[in-house]
Order: structure tokens, then sequence, then C-alpha cells
């Protein structure tokens, strides 16, 4: 039988677009622009979107600007997408910003991992069960970045809270995903390999369903090239399309990710999608790694 929470855990399977989050020369956020790239995205076949991810710079905004992002989104996505909304902090905004998400029409919330320096497993459970049980109508995906967290964990939690649908998994650890994704429940969840396109080969391999993606702000059709391929078992095909994204996503990578945000808006900036404006503590990308972007985009499908 079919169920919402089925129809979502199907859009999970997929490219899981994290929009970027442009800026006017002001430093507001742009709603044209935003509105332009939303579309641009719906238009490319993309079904599920996340505003107030990592690549629409969701530390950096104010919770005004947070609640506008989930706004615009869901006014553009219609019903055309599902809506996947990034949440967190601490806890109460945590829950008024899913229960805002629901109230807007959102389907499901994604749990950013808790960036508290002390963060015990069961202290894990309980932000993410507080989140859960306020908002019951809607899917749950918790953003794992801790590698120190026990696949046991999402199960217990999921056995408390049933609309615990799937995980963002963005431990850079194949190996640890194969694991985990089993103790946890490998076919009791939608696994969506959080750490985009370099890794979802391997994570495919390892039974992750869907993948993240920044890149797909830029060059949906590429996105959706790997995704084809990663369906299909085409594993060389995929291949090639890591091939031809590697030197892009060498460069976001870089120093940590420091320039994870900048590369993306860069590539945009020079397809005159957005400005390449960006907030601390990113910044924008020196002359000759933005001519390098600008090189490398060129030779993509737009």
């Amino acid at each position: 039988m079919t169920t919402p929470f089925t129809t979502r855990r199907a859009a999970l399977a997929g490219v899981v677009a994290i929009p970027v989050t442009p800026f006017a020369e002001d430093g507001s956020v742009d709603r044209d622009a935003h509105r332009t790239l939303l579309r641009r995205l719906l238009d490319a076949g993309i079904t599920t979107v996340t505003p107030g991810g990592n690549t629409g710079e969701f530390y950096a905004l104010t919770p005004e600007e947070r609640r506008l992002v989930t706004e615009l989104t869901v006014a553009e996505a219609g019903e055309r997408a599902e809506v996947l909304v990034g949440v967190g902090h601490d806890v109460p905004t945590a829950l008024a910003s899913a229960r805002h998400a629901r109230e807007l029409g959102a389907s499901m919330v994604m749990v950013h991992q808790p960036v508290h320096p002390y963060l015990s497993p069961g202290g894990w459970v309980d932000y993410h069960r507080a989140v859960a049980e306020a908002v019951p109508e809607l899917g749950v995906v918790p953003y794992i970045r801790a590698a120190q967290l026990p696949g046991a964990r999402l199960a217990e939690l999921a056995d408390h809270c049933p609309n615990v649908i799937g995980a963002k998994y963005a431990v850079p650890d194949a190996v640890r995903f194969a694991a985990f994704a089993r103790d946890a429940g490998l076919e009791r969840f939608t696994w969506v390999a959080g750490l985009a396109e370099p890794y979802a080969p391997s994570y495919f391999s390892a039974g992750a369903d869907g993948f993240t993606s920044g890149l797909v702000n830029v060059a949906p059709a590429l996105s959706l090239a790997m995704l084809d391929a990663l369906r299909s078992g085409d594993h060389p095909g995929a291949m090639k399309v890591w091939e031809r994204i590697r030197r892009f996503e060498e460069l976001r990578a870089a120093n940590g990710s420091a320039d994870n945000v900048s590369v993306v808006k860069e590539a945009l900036a020079s397809l005159g999608l957005c400005r390449r404006d960006v907030r601390p503590p990113s910044t924008p990308l020196p002359e000759e790694t933005r001519a390098e972007v600008a090189a490398i985009v060129a030779g993509w499908p737009v």
C-alpha cells in the first residue's frame, strides 16, 4: 500500500538538490535569483530540494532568512518537487523550524547534525526524537556526520518515531557507511549519500539509494546522468561523470571544504545566474581560482 511516507522515501532515492542562497548587492537574500535558480532545477527534472542545507549557507542565515528561504522554496516547488527543509540549532529553534515547514506544506525535514561539541549517542537520539515527535506528519531525515554514532541508535530512534524514514550519511568512509546502514536496517530507511557525487559511486555499491548535490545548481544534467548510471548498475558510466566533475569537486573539498559554497556560487556567477557573494566564514575565491572554475563550467552542459 502506498502511503505519504512511501512517496517521500522514493523522493529521497534520487538527486537531493541543495540549492544555494543567492545574495543581492545589499547583502539580503535575492528573492528573484532564488526563484530563477529553483525554477532551473525543477525544469531540469529535479524532484527533491533542500532549503536550509549547507550549500545554502544554513549557519550563516538569520532565523528570518531561514524562514524566508523555506517559504520561497515551497512556493516555487508547488506540486513539482518534494521539499526537505533543513532544521537545526538548539532544540526549541529546530522544533519551531520544523513546525514552520509543516505549516507551509513541506513534506520532510532534514535535521542537521547537532553542532554542540559534546555529543553522546543517547543525546543524539533525544535531539532527533524531539524534532520527529513535534511533526509526526512529516518525514524526518537525520543528517549524520558523527563517525562514532552506531547504526543501532538510528534504529532506536525509528522505533520511537516511525516518521524517521531515511538518513543522509556524510561520514567520508564507505566501509563505515556499509556497516552503519546494515546495523540500522538497510531496507528500513532510504539511504542518501550525503557527500554528493564524489562519494556516490562507492556509497551506492554499499547500499545508498540517492545522493545530495550542490553541483546540481550548476549542471543538473551531470548530476542526473550520474544518478541514471548508478540506478542502472553502469559503474563505468557513473565514473565517466565522476571524472568530468572531479576537479570542480576537488576545489570545493580543498582545505577542509573551505570553499565548498564559494566554488558553486562562482560557477553560477560565471553563467550569469547569481552573484558570487558568500558570507563569513566563507570567502570569495581568488582570481586564479575564479578563472579555473569558469573554464571548467564552460565545458559542461548547462
